[in-house]
């Protein structure tokens, strides 16, 4: 639900333009609103897990998230929408950030954490090609204001799963020296980060104001590492980096994320613009990319994981996401789905479905249950952080080429389609970075992993 959110209002950005009045400078900040908080928090929310427990950061972000989709529901002006989608995002940022770190606390055993990390991959990755189906059904057979009542009941029936099926959790550290100031100096500079990143489709990259909220936000970023090197209880536990598998998973799934970006964007407006395609086909031509992901998290990753390794699962995974961006780098103006398009997504969605479990398991695999939350919210702050920098750098070089080719005489759809070949390929030479990074800086497991192995203790598959 969280992760269909940032996708499904994508489709109604028309309608809500049209009825609530907003600007076409003001439109952005529908989705923008949503993801700087989102963003920024994840970090901060993961850790007080840590602290007071991950059962009840995890309902408290959903109760958040489900009051403030209500209210957006009802929105009858920009500023109570705007309003309503920042605390949406907080809600967002506070839920999401520790479901990873309950994953791998509730699933010791690798076999049963390869399992329910694909579990987990598979519903974080649909949840954005299906928000592209949802919000245009919804959009197009009730009105606008549904994409945002839907997570009410959705809310509420899993706050009281939650407080039925979870564990109770007792906090770790809570009330011994919490770090209050580092708290304040990463939520701030990452809500900054992620500020500076989307608002380039407005300044340019080389902006007097990208520049200096760029560099306010580094230096922010800066004296919070430099204050967690001497914190008696860090936020961020500087540790769980010396680990070059973690620490190399982090990267290159940023990496990934960013050049996955230019499909999950740009194919939509390839589909619509150049294609012809309305809302719900649309979603209904990404859906392959969600079936490929689901078949591959929910059934052969975690088993291929559990007996090669995550390593050896994520190379062709990422070689076969270049490889699919690559080939939609290829799509002409006058294409076809079938021929010039499905084609390519086949790949992206085995090669996702191989990729996002493999790094996963990485980047969880220095983590101790004290540790769990603040490691799997520094995974999705890299994925947002990724998924950010992705849109705003593809948009941007998309949008440029095409007008450089419209001033030179091509016509609208031969433009479009060179800005978005540009931006997949672009998209693809990133992931191919990811690639190599995995295939240097990643260690690879002293053995393979064989079924007997797989009930060892959660510590000695870590270490391995």
């Amino acid at each position: 639900m969280v992760i269909l959110d940032g996708t499904i209002v994508n489709v109604a950005l028309p309608s809500i333009q049209r009825d609530l009045g907003f600007s076409p400078s003001d439109l952005a900040w529908v989705v923008n609103a949503y993801l700087v908080p989102f963003g920024g928090l994840l970090l901060l929310s993961g850790r007080l897990g840590d602290l007071i427990g991950r059962k009840r950061v995890f309902i408290a972000g959903l109760s958040i998230f489900t009051t403030a989709s209500l209210l957006c529901g009802v929105s009858q002006d920009p500023a109570m929408l705007l309003a309503a989608r920042f605390v949406q995002g907080t809600g967002g940022a506070v839920t999401s950030a520790v479901t990873l770190g309950m994953v791998v606390t509730l699933f010791p055993q690798p076999k049963e954490r390869a399992k329910a990390i694909g579990v987990y991959s598979f519903v974080q990755s649909a949840g954005g090609s299906m928000g592209l189906l949802a919000g245009g059904a919804l959009t197009q057979t009730i009105s606008w204001h549904w994409i945002f009542f839907v997570n009410v009941p959705i809310g509420i029936v899993a706050a009281l799963s939650a407080g039925r099926v979870l564990a109770s959790e007792h906090g770790v550290r809570f009330g011994k020296g919490t770090e209050v100031v580092g708290a304040l100096l990463v939520t701030s500079a990452l809500m900054l980060s992620v500020y500076t990143i989307v608002e380039t489709t407005n300044y340019g990259w080389t902006s007097a104001h990208t520049l200096s909220f760029g560099a306010a936000a580094l230096a922010l970023l800066l004296a919070f590492v430099a204050r967690q090197t001497k914190a008696p209880h860090p936020l961020l536990p500087l540790r769980l980096f010396r680990s070059r598998n973690v620490s190399g998973a982090m990267g290159i799934q940023a990496l990934m994320v960013a050049g996955m970006f230019s499909f999950q964007f740009l194919c939509v407006l390839y589909l619509q613009k150049v294609l012809g395609f309305d809302e719900i086909h649309t979603g209904l031509g990404i859906f392959p990319v969600s079936v490929a992901i689901g078949a591959l998290s929910l059934g052969l990753s975690p088993k291929l994981i559990a007996r090669f390794g995550p390593r050896a699962v994520l190379l062709p995974g990422l070689s076969l996401i270049t490889a699919g961006l690559a080939a939609l780098g290829r799509v002409p103006a006058g294409g076809s789905y079938v021929v010039d398009v499905l084609p390519a997504l086949l790949p992206l969605g085995i090669g996702f479905g191989l990729a996002m479990p493999s790094l996963a398991t990485l980047a969880m695999s220095a983590a101790t249950p004290q540790d769990s939350g603040i490691a799997s919210g520094m995974f999705n702050t890299m994925q947002q952080i990724g998924s950010a920098f992705g849109l705003a750098v593809l948009s941007t070089l998309a949008t440029s080429h095409t007008e450089a080719l419209l001033g030179e005489g091509a016509s609208t759809a031969s433009a479009l389609t060179g800005g978005y070949q540009l931006a997949f390929r672009i998209g693809s030479g990133l992931v191919a970075v990811a690639l190599l990074l995995a295939a240097t800086l990643l260690r690879s497991p002293a053995t393979a992993q064989r079924p007997a192995a797989e009930e060892q203790p959660v510590a000695e598959s870590a270490a391995r």
